[in-house]
């Protein structure tokens, strides 16, 4: 799989989430394939954030702060963009969030998510629209083989609940405005992106295991770890990404043949329990880096989840780029430059490079 820079460049994309995590990431490297991109979202959610450390906003066409759960803010700021893309990725992300505030959660991943696709339809310039959810959004089962798009959706907790009904509003819209029927008329082809727990440098989010860890080993302080027994499809984060910029060229240039649901996720011997990934990034840490099991008990998760991805590998071309290691030592490399006070907008920007020129993982 390859992200096409002559497809992307002058290409007019509004990007909502942009000042999180992932956003971040996907901002930095839309702007490097020379994209015209829109912002729009919340301030950045944590202090320090690679939105900032990165200066992400220098390389964006405009960059609105503002609110999902605003209708009139989000259909003002997309119909002012003209975008011919539209990539919804802002979300409560957090499980342990959604347990204390669940009513703001289902209002930002549920409610936010027609206020997008509300947005869209005052438009008259998209062509094509992705709506980011996540693999927790599945009826989980325990499973031992992946999930595949056909299968049910769920959600035990708030989180996983709300980006469930998320794929439903989806679905709900396809249908009901921009009916595949009627793509004659309206030309929106609309897809939605399932991924599993991503990992990079640049992420502080609270109750995440690898910024837990990593900011534990700077203080030289020991972490916890709830659920080491957990296993998760763990991913660096520009492997979904590249899959959603992937999506995205196919809902434009082929339209109804890609307007569903698509899986992107890492190979199944890189879904790995938590305790094995605490680990490793001790071993490469190194400096007497350690973790030690939280004796409090922590809100219920699912202990497995994998997701099928052969459609997206069979019809997109989506395949990892790099196993579990490279990508760990790859967010070694981030937190150490970072603590050494390196240009983390280059840093960033040559790991995404390394990226885009790797081969796919044996």
């Amino acid at each position: 799989m390859t992200v096409s820079a002559a497809f992307w460049r002058g290409r007019r994309v509004f990007l909502t989430g942009h000042t999180g995590f992932k956003g971040s990431w996907l901002s930095l490297w839309l702007a490097q394939l020379g994209a015209e991109v829109h912002g729009f979202a919340l301030n950045p959610p944590t202090e320090p954030s690679l939105f900032d450390l990165a200066h992400v906003a220098d390389g964006l066409r405009s960059h609105s702060i503002g609110d999902i759960r605003d209708v009139e803010a989000i259909k003002t700021a997309v119909v002012a963009a003209r975008p011919e893309i539209v990539i919804h990725m802002a979300a409560q992300s957090l499980v342990r969030e959604s347990y204390v505030d669940p009513i703001g959660s289902y209002a930002i991943n549920v409610m936010g998510t027609v206020h997008l696709l509300e947005a869209v339809r005052a438009a008259d310039t998209v062509r094509a629209v992705l709506v980011v959810t996540t693999d927790k959004c599945y009826e989980n089962r325990g499973w031992s083989w992946g999930y595949r798009e056909i299968d049910a959706l769920g959600g035990y907790d708030p989180y996983s609940n709300s980006k469930a009904c998320s794929e439903l509003v989806t679905s709900a819209y396809r249908s009901s405005f921009f009916n595949p029927a009627d793509f004659a008329r309206h030309g929106v082809a609309i897809g939605s992106g399932r991924a599993g727990n991503v990992i990079g440098g640049g992420d502080w989010a609270k109750d995440r295991l690898i910024p837990d860890l990593v900011q534990a080993f700077v203080r030289k302080d020991i972490p916890r770890i709830r659920s080491p027994h957990a296993v998760r499809p763990w991913q660096h984060v520009l492997e979904p990404l590249a899959g959603y910029l992937r999506l995205c060229e196919s809902l434009f240039n082929d339209g109804l043949a890609s307007a569903e649901s698509w899986n992107f996720g890492p190979a199944q011997e890189d879904a790995r329990p938590v305790s094995w990934i605490a680990d490793r990034l001790v071993a490469l840490w190194g400096e007497a880096a350690a973790w030690q099991l939280d004796p409090l008990p922590a809100p219920h998760e699912a202990n497995y989840l994998y997701l099928d991805t052969a459609k997206a590998g069979t019809r997109l071309g989506y395949h990892p780029r790099w196993r579990l290691d490279d990508a760990l030592s790859t967010i070694v490399d981030w937190y150490r430059a970072h603590r050494d006070c390196a240009d983390m907008r280059e840093v960033t920007l040559r790991q995404i490079a390394k990226f885009s020129t790797a081969g796919l993982a044996a």
